[in-house]
């Protein structure tokens, strides 16, 4: 986070859990929100892709949709200003 240019916008794949103990994250509560880590397709707070565009974001999703929702089923994934993210605004 430390590296990035805080004068450009940047997007990001963003997912909340649909249910509590989700099987994509074991133990969270119903709501839970998590950006996507791009290497495993799962849910995260460390590691996740990030996109100059919203178009880009996704593209990706829609390029890796079979992956994202075998391993996060029942969640809807959608692309995110990462600093509205960030701030719990999206």
């Amino acid at each position: 986070m430390d590296s990035l240019d805080p004068r450009r916008p940047y997007w990001a794949a963003a997912v909340e859990a649909p249910s509590r103990d989700w099987i994509a994250a074991p133990g969270c509560r119903p709501h839970a929100r998590f950006l996507v880590d791009e290497e495993r397709m799962a849910p995260s707070r460390a590691r996740f892709a990030l996109f100059e565009s919203r178009a880009d974001c996704l593209a990706w999703l829609i390029a890796n949709r079979r992956e994202l929702s075998e391993h996060m089923p029942g969640a809807t994934i959608r692309p995110v200003s990462l600093a509205n993210w960030l701030l719990g605004l999206a």
